[in-house]
Parts: structure tokens; sequence; C-alpha cells
């Protein structure tokens, strides 16, 4: 700020200078210029520190003034237009190189945002657009230490992560045009491809929907949405049989099962007595119209059977684990990549089940793909590791989540091998989709090491899996693979058989 020392008489010359006599200074009418740069600063300091500067005009009220003086006191008041922007800064021209005072390329008056006040800016100033386009060139740099996360330098490759084909979106590939710090600042706060999770939110109205058909067909049967009779579903859902005409994954409506042949009686739906006195056909309760005269091919319920549900309670929790965790993972992985995960993890615990669990076991639900995309978190750890928050706490959670949801296995309606295939496969798959950030070419050739061992042996599992539900009894592969699912008991006749009885009306259904 200028200091202005305001103790002068009367028609006393305000600017002087200092080292000069004063007979010359009041020869010289325009050497009283030099004092106006005091002026300037002052004004200088209002614009650029947002401190108001004293305006100089009140110290020259009843004061003798020059006639630059009094030039410079009738511009500050009046109020010019905007001057448009000047391409290039073309030095000012002092004033003895001019014909006469001109004041053209002075900064008029403009509105600062900060205040309500029109202040004015510096004499040689310019707009500020030029200032903060200038100040962006600066700081803009033109090179980068990997190339392949770099921004892109033009507005045509800007939009190479929009352009990007379906293949590339769904392995991860568009993720390359971004910057890797600020992929690594998205990933620490959770940030992913997308912001909502679409698919879930779709998946989870549709089983909703067709949990509200098996009470409506329940109801129809027995006359409650709600099986009590003849025995009480835990789960407080509808009853087994009316499970097995929705779409469960039972054995005996898929093929021929030994021991279980289709001329073997089973509860009709609407049956209420214990032992059943209504018994019908294995085809007439698998529905689907039937078999058609041949045997049983309902490959599809490998896939009906994940939007199903045994009950209230088994909808509540899988849809709690579907809107967080599912979310979360469709958010990071894309609606693409998720969609593949999810019914590939389902359809493969399904397929494990049908060959390893009790066959005359009805199995239904969702938890095996939820299981999958589960899967997909333990990728995430190990493949950011050094990004986690306290990676090595997180582990020892997961792996705690891990033990209870397997233990969960155990118990009755609940097929742990739908939760060990949805594992295995979310984990093969999830290698392969989920987008990785690989900081170094040595973490990129691993991952990508991986992904190509993981590809070719999930297609291997499903063919060999497959096949051997169909063309070879499933228990002789592994005798023993039953007590994953199963704990020895007097009532499943510790494990052995088909867990099928017509003594009872409950066929110890599971529920995934």
């Amino acid at each position: 700020m200028a200091h202005f020392d305001t103790n002068h008489p009367a028609g006393s010359n305000f600017y002087t200078d200092p080292f000069g006599d004063s007979s010359d200074s009041r020869n010289k009418p325009f050497d009283g210029l030099d004092g106006i740069i005091q002026d300037d600063t002052t004004t200088l300091a209002t614009t650029t520190s947002g401190i108001p500067a004293l305006d100089p005009s009140s110290f020259l009220r009843g004061a003798g003034r020059t006639e630059a003086q009094s030039l410079i006191f009738n511009y500050r008041r009046t109020k010019s237009p905007t001057l448009p922007a000047i391409p290039s800064r073309q030095p000012t021209p002092s004033l003895s190189e001019r014909n006469g005072p001109v004041f053209s390329d002075l900064s008029v008056p403009y509105k600062d945002e900060d205040s309500y006040s029109t202040r004015p800016s510096s004499v040689v100033g310019k707009s500020d657009d030029h200032l903060m386009h200038n100040a962006a060139d600066m700081g803009r740099s033109d090179s980068y230490q990997d190339l392949e996360y770099a921004e892109p330098l033009d507005e045509n490759s800007k939009l190479a992560a929009d352009s990007a084909s379906p293949f590339q979106k769904v392995l991860g590939m568009d993720m390359g045009k971004y910057p890797i710090d600020q992929r690594i600042e998205d990933k620490k706060r959770g940030i992913g491809r997308q912001k909502y999770p679409y698919v879930v939110w779709a998946l989870t109205i549709i089983m909703v929907g067709v949990f509200i058909n098996e009470l409506v067909v329940n109801t129809r049967a027995q006359g409650t949405p709600v099986s009590f009779k003849p025995v009480v579903n835990p789960m407080l859902g509808p009853s087994e049989s009316a499970l097995i005409n929705l779409g469960a994954r039972f054995p005996p409506c898929m093929k021929v099962i030994q021991g279980l042949p289709l001329t073997t009686p089973i509860a009709c739906l609407n049956d209420t007595a214990n032992p059943p006195d209504q018994l019908c056909s294995i085809e007439d309760v698998c529905g689907f119209g039937g078999f058609h005269g041949g045997e049983p091919d309902q490959w599809f319920r490998f896939i009906t059977a994940i939007f199903l549900h045994a009950g209230f309670i088994h909808i509540i929790l899988n849809m709690l684990a579907q809107l967080t965790i599912s979310a979360q993972i469709e958010r990071e992985m894309g609606s693409a990549g998720f969609f593949i995960t999810y019914f590939a993890a389902g359809i493969f615990g399904n397929v494990l089940g049908g060959n390893f669990s009790l066959v005359g076991a009805p199995s239904i639900g969702a938890s095996g793909a939820i299981f999958g995309t589960v899967a997909v978190t333990w990728v995430d750890l190990f493949a950011h590791w050094k990004y986690q928050y306290r990676p090595g706490r997180k582990l020892a959670i997961m792996t705690v989540e891990l033990l209870f949801g397997i233990a969960l296995g155990y118990i009755p309606y609940v097929d742990n091998f739908a939760h060990l295939g949805g594992l295995c496969m979310g984990l093969l798959v999830g290698t392969t989709l989920y987008p990785v950030i690989s900081p170094t070419k040595r973490h990129k050739l691993i991952m990508w090491a991986f992904r190509l061992a993981a590809i070719p042996l999930a297609i291997v599992l499903f063919v060999v899996l497959i096949r051997n539900f169909y063309t070879s009894d499933p228990y002789a592969a592994c005798s023993g693979c039953r007590y994953l699912s199963c704990i020895p008991t007097a009532s499943n006749n510790h494990c052995q058989g088909t867990g099928f009885s017509t003594s009872n009306t409950t066929t110890g259904g599971s529920s995934i």
C-alpha cells in the first residue's frame, strides 16, 4: 500500500521530485505523472491482495492539481466498457511517444466476485482470462512415466475409453486411458467403473417378484403363504413340493436317478398330512409340461434355482448381502463383468451341488452367486494389497467371514456345495474380469498369467462336472465329498442314499 502525506498547504504541488529542485518540477508539468505510480501501486494492491486501497482522489480535494493530475482524476471517475481480450500482450508506450495523453490501454473497473464493489485493475494489466489460460499452459505436462496410464494429449484420444470395444471394457483394458494415480485414488475411495449397480437392482426386483409368486402358489395349494402343515418350513416359506414345481434344483427332474424311478410317489402341492395322503408322480410335481413321455431333462433348473428362495429368512439374508457386497463389486467391475461373474458362480454352484449333494433334496437360492461376488473381494485384496487400508486385518476378517459362511452350509436347508462352487468359480472369473491396477510391467504380466490360466480351468471344470452329472454316478467320483455338506445323523441315514423318503412330507431339502 502507498502512504500519502496530507500535510500540504493548499495550492502546493503535491507531486514533486525529491531529488530535484522545486523549480524544475514546476517547469515540467508532466513530471508529476511519476507520482501517479503511487496511485497505481495502491490500485494494484487492491486488485491483487483483495484489500481496498484508499482513493487517492480524496487527498486531492481542495488541493491544486496539475493538468496531468486533472486528467487522471477525471478518468478515474468515468466508467468505460470492458475491453476485448488482446491476443498478445504489447508493451505500453510511454507518454512521450504519444501525441497526447492516451489512456486506452488502462484496464477498466471490473466486478470482483469476492466483494460487492467495483474496483479498478492495474494500469498495465490485462484481462484475467489470459492470465488463467497462461497458468494452465504452464501447469500442463507433455510427458508421463507410464504412457499406458497417461492421460490422452488431444481431444480425439480423450474419447478412447468411451469408444473401447465391449471386450476391452469387460477385461478392464479401457481403464488404461486414465492416469494411474487417479485410478489408485479412486480405488482407495471405493469409486469404480460406474456409480449405480443396475444389475443388482434388477436381480433384486426380479427375485422379490419371484418370491411373491412362490407365496401365491403355496396359498392356492395349501391355503396359506407359509407352509405350516404337515411340517413348518424353518425358513418361513412355501412347501418343498411347491418349490420343486417352481424350478428348484431337483436332480430327479433333470435326469434318471438310480433308486428314484419316475413312478416314485411324492407329496402333492396341496398335501397337508404327515405321512402324506395326497401323492403325485415326480413328473407331475416337476411341472413345466412334464417330460413329454421321455426321460427327465429339465436342465434349466441349474439357472432357475438361483431366483428362488425358501422363505422370508432366506431371501432377507441373501438380499442384504446382494445389495451390499455384490452391489459394490458391480460398481467396481461394471455391469457386464459382474453379470458374467454372478451367473457363472451361481450356475457352477448348482452343478457342483448336483454332483455331490443328496440327490433327493431340492436346492434353491442365490447364495452360490453371492459367494462368487465375495470371491472377487479376495481377488481385489491380493491384487491391490498395498493400496488396501490395513490389509492384514482385512484378510483376517474376510477369513473369519468365509469360514462362517462355510459352516452355515452344514445346517439343514443349506447346500454347502453351492457356496464352495460359487466361491471357486468366482475366483476364476473374477481374476479374469476384475479391473486390476498394474503399476509395473511385472505386476501386469503376473495378472495376465493368472487370467490365461483361469479361463481354460473354468471351462474344464464346467465341462467335466456337467458331463459327470449326466453320464455317471456322481457319488462314484467322490464318495466322501457328500460330507462337506452333510453331518451324518440317524435322521439322514448317515448321509447315505438319496436323502428322499416317502414316509415324511419333507425330503430334507436345502436352500442355498
